[in-house]
């Protein structure tokens, strides 16, 4: 009688300490200090733009700041790999990119973590496409008449490459692929620039972010052609998908929050409850729309589905072109 109590108070002693661990107590009270939010690049883009709009909501919505802090360099490498190596308590979180499942692939020599294992996804926060433009002197008024324009000038043709490794150049280098033509690769050191190339005739093309293109294609500086979201896009419903002529060309640049992995299953959920929440604020999807952004709002296994992926999409175009990190 005696040995069968204290294995009851044994039992209860294992039951209460399990409820008192760190794992059942880190969603309790959950944020009870200020949330480090890391933008991998530097201040004053899409990015770090929709960092800071959600950091506010979320500090209004928990009361407890959100603060963004960017860590730029290495392709957004290094901010990511900062955050796959914190403390897995939730109070350290990425707001990242696409080019996460890029450089899965094309810097994996260079980053000691694994972005597919080392972070835990919490939200695809985010969708724009990138929009197939060209100078208006090029006599291609849609995709399938420029890849005939190619094919009949191998060679001739220049496109603008936006930063070596971004979805800009590897939507290019899809396109090369999946058509089976050839041009020539002028790179530069960004959007801004590639877009003041492509409007002064230095390039015939270019495979532009929605909110760089927008004012271009409204003002008639340059031609639109596509889209390269896998369906037709809400900034651009009047163009067509490179995907419904190049089955599997899908290349769009999405933004998402991941942490550390073995982050608690509690805390996500409390993370994405409240991004989604914030997605549906009218304050929110105007500032979004503002910027050819899509709301998206997934769940947490909706976003690692997406990175793997993409992971796997990138690997193949990057190893069929042979890029390598520049």
């Amino acid at each position: 009688m005696i040995c069968r109590n204290i294995r009851k108070i044994a039992v209860l002693i294992a039951a209460l300490c399990a409820l008192a661990s760190p794992a059942h107590l880190s969603a309790q009270g959950f944020p009870a200090k200020p949330v480090r939010v890391v933008v991998p690049l530097a201040p004053g883009g899409a990015t770090d733009i929709q960092a800071r709009v959600l950091s506010k909501v979320l500090s209004e919505q928990f009361g407890q700041s959100f603060i963004v802090d960017n860590r730029p360099g290495a392709s957004g490498m290094i901010g990511a790999e900062a955050v796959a190596k914190a403390v897995p308590d939730g109070y350290t979180i990425l707001f990242t990119t696409a080019a996460l499942a890029i450089n899965a692939t094309l810097a994996k020599n260079a980053i000691k973590f694994d972005p597919a294992k080392d972070l835990a996804p919490i939200v695809l926060v985010s969708a724009t496409p990138l929009v197939l433009i060209v100078h208006p002197g090029v006599p291609a008024k849609s995709a399938d008449e420029l890849v005939e324009l190619a094919r009949k000038k191998p060679g001739s043709l220049n496109a603008a490459l936006t930063v070596s490794g971004s979805t800009s150049h590897l939507a290019a280098e899809m396109f090369r692929q999946l058509a089976g033509i050839s041009f020539t690769n002028v790179p530069y050191k960004g959007g801004a620039p590639a877009m003041l190339a492509l409007m002064g005739g230095e390039v015939d093309f270019l495979f532009a972010e929605a909110l760089l293109a927008a004012p271009q294609i409204k003002a008639g500086k340059v031609r639109a052609l596509a889209v390269t979201t896998a369906r037709p896009a809400a900034t651009f419903p009047e163009l067509p998908t490179m995907n419904a002529m190049l089955a599997g060309f899908v290349a769009d640049n999405w933004f998402a929050m991941y942490a550390p992995a073995g982050t608690s299953r509690e805390i996500v959920a409390i993370l994405n409850g409240a991004v989604r929440k914030a997605l549906e604020t009218q304050t929110v999807r105007g500032l979004f729309e503002q910027d050819a952004l899509t709301p998206v709002g997934s769940t947490p296994e909706e976003l690692g589905a997406q990175l793997r992926r993409e992971i796997d999409r990138y690997a193949e175009v990057i190893r069929r072109g042979n890029i390598t990190a520049q």
